[in-house]
């Protein structure tokens, strides 16, 4: 196998490979990346087990085959070339050996057989459906920052992705949520995702998914299984092994009819937040919000270091209400508030507490209480 690649286009196949492939392996193979030249173009694999990603991209071969090496290590020479470098890569079988050469720059590489690299099984997908980038970033990003940490309750480690009957009819919905917080997205129901069956994406997958959709032009398309999902565009295919779990019933912890109605400018009320936070113990970090006519006080009591209060002009017309809440869920719940406004909608300083954006019910958030 002989071929080159302009840097700058191999350095984001790389990138993206090897941040896919597990540090710490057992499995020698996995912590390579399979090198594939035929035609005009090379395609760069790299797995975990759990998630494939095959990104294409263009090189001129001049012999074509295959080999791989070590996905970091290439990364970290690629990275390391100057800008505009052309990177020529020459697979010796015999030796086990890949020669990456750019300018005065020339490097010799251990190589594995291909054979012995792991390709996932293809799956029969029950649905398939076209999606733009954009509305799957928004699905994805928003719901991303509730997604639950704790490694015993696996099925919360992840967003669930599945159709569901919004307001104005069937949308396609991401949630997310740890017990403490959640997060539910809705988007327009793609033609072809009716049938698609619910999937719990990992967090690794949809923080790898990620990087497919900063092109706001892209159309990705997506595959769903019992088992797999695939987001593809025609560069890059992601695979991933979906979480066999069952999501719980989350509309059941979705208040229907707190009354008492805050209105706040979304950038100001995280701002006065982080102040006041500032002073609190990390063990708590509670702040706590005590609401009166038309004016909101945020404040924090730590008997260690100190106390902070600050006042916020807001709409506010119902009875005073006093409640506490962890201060890094406010803040990563205001910073998802694409409006100017934040509508939070309380019922008591004991109940679930409903945040949305104005009176758009597309993205809706749920943060549990504290006792202040």
């Amino acid at each position: 196998m002989k071929l080159s690649i302009e840097r700058a286009t191999l350095l984001k196949a790389l990138s993206q490979a090897q941040s896919v492939v597990e540090r710490r392996n057992t499995i020698p193979i996995l912590a390579n990346v399979l090198i594939e030249a035929e035609g005009n173009q090379a395609s760069l694999r790299a797995t975990d087990l759990d998630i494939e990603v095959v990104d294409r991209i263009p090189a001129m071969v001049e012999r074509a085959g295959a080999t791989t090496v070590s996905a970091v290590m290439l990364h970290e020479i690629v990275r390391k070339l100057p800008d505009g470098a052309l990177v020529s890569l020459a697979a010796d079988a015999s030796a086990g050996r890949l020669q990456v050469t750019a300018g005065r720059s020339s490097f010799n590489l251990a190589t594995l057989p291909r054979e012995d690299f792991p390709v996932m099984a293809s799956s029969e997908y029950s649905s398939n459906f076209k999606a733009p980038a954009p509305v799957l970033r928004r699905l994805f990003d928003k719901a991303k920052f509730a997604i639950s940490t704790e490694e015993t309750r696996y099925y919360l480690n992840g967003v669930y992705m599945h159709t569901a009957r919004g307001e104005d009819g069937p949308v396609l919905r991401c949630v997310a949520t740890d017990g403490h917080r959640l997060a539910r997205i809705d988007a327009e129901l793609p033609a072809g995702a009716e049938a698609m069956p619910g999937v719990i994406v990992p967090r690794k997958t949809v923080a790898e998914l990620r990087k497919l959709l900063d092109d706001d032009d892209a159309v990705i398309a997506v595959s769903v299984s019992e088992t797999k999902v695939r987001f593809a565009t025609p560069e890059v295919t992601l695979t991933s092994k979906v979480i066999d779990g069952t999501f719980p019933d989350y509309s059941r912890v979705i208040p229907v009819n707190n009354q008492r109605r805050l209105e706040v400018d979304a950038a100001e009320f995280a701002k006065a937040v982080d102040r006041v936070a500032t002073v609190s113990s990390e063990r708590s970090r509670a702040v706590k919000l005590s609401l009166d006519e038309d004016r909101l006080v945020l404040s924090v009591n730590s008997p260690d270091s100190g106390a902070a209060e600050e006042e916020l002009a807001v709409a506010y017309g119902d009875e005073p209400l006093e409640i506490g809440f962890n201060a890094k869920y406010l803040l990563e719940i205001a910073a998802q508030v694409d409006r100017e406004n934040a509508v939070f909608l309380f019922n008591s300083a004991g109940d679930p507490t409903l945040m949305r954006e104005g009176n758009d019910t597309s993205a809706i958030y749920v943060v549990m209480p504290m006792r202040v």
